[in-house]
């Protein structure tokens, strides 16, 4: 992504540039680099999100590292770091918008005083005045390291776990109506959380993304799945038809 806009720091740029490529052993990982130095306009937001929307049910996986810490420079500030998948809100309230959310915010905000991992299932919101109508699940504590982020959906429930154990279980009102894009990004909510104008900035990392359309499949069968593209060396497939 590289236009500008929310979520997050207002005069922020989002930087394609910062998310890049590398090789950790075999895998190939991609690295998103967000960084602040106190500014709106020293901040560099990171997005990187399908072209299609044509996700709907079945099943979402990724492995992704979150971190508690900067790479550099003062730690504190109020980042969220996210994998999701979103449509288009087409107007306040509309009922057919839809999104999926892995959030970890290593260092609180929203009211949150420390570090809280939430899952959160949306049927609509509002931007002004704000309303949000969603569902969500949380845990407080630290997730930094590498978790394998699974969410499942049909027809009945929109199921989300992490590292194989059942996170959180949201109801049918807030099943999805439009196909959506995958999407994963790293942003800061605000710069309240530490007011020091020196430079520091956080990474995210991510191993793999999968999505089986229409299929409910298990952590493990996931697994079985992506074990199965290593052995056989597929970098990369698309089998999903554009919508």
């Amino acid at each position: 992504r590289s236009n500008s806009g929310g979520p997050g720091v207002p005069g922020a740029t989002w930087a394609p540039e910062n998310v890049t490529f590398a090789k950790e052993g075999t895998n190939s990982i991609m690295n998103l680099r967000s960084s602040t130095a106190g500014t709106g306009e020293s901040t560099r937001h990171t997005e990187i999100l399908t072209r299609a929307s044509k996700f709907k049910n079945g099943t979402y996986a990724a492995r992704v590292r979150f971190s508690d810490a900067p790479v550099s420079g003062p730690d504190g500030d109020r980042v969220v770091q996210t994998f999701f998948t979103i449509n288009d809100l087409k107007a306040p309230m509309a009922d057919d918008y839809a999104e999926y959310d892995f959030e970890y915010l290593p260092n609180g905000g929203w009211g949150e005083p420390a570090n809280i991992l939430y899952t959160t299932s949306w049927e609509t919101y509002r931007p002004d005045p704000w309303e949000a109508v969603n569902q969500h699940s949380e845990a407080r504590t630290s997730y930094a390291g590498w978790h394998d982020l699974v969410l499942t959906i049909d027809d009945n429930a929109i199921v989300y776990y992490v590292d194989g154990q059942e996170f959180g279980r949201h109801d049918a009102r807030y099943l999805p109506e439009r196909p959506m894009s995958i999407n994963f990004n790293q942003w800061l909510i605000d710069l309240a959380g530490q007011t020091s104008t020196a430079p520091r900035s956080y990474d995210q990392k991510v191993d793999y993304v999968l999505h089986v359309k229409d299929q409910v499949l298990t952590p493990a069968q996931v697994a079985a799945k992506v074990a199965a593209y290593r052995t056989a060396g597929t970098t990369f497939q698309d089998t999903v038809p554009a919508t």
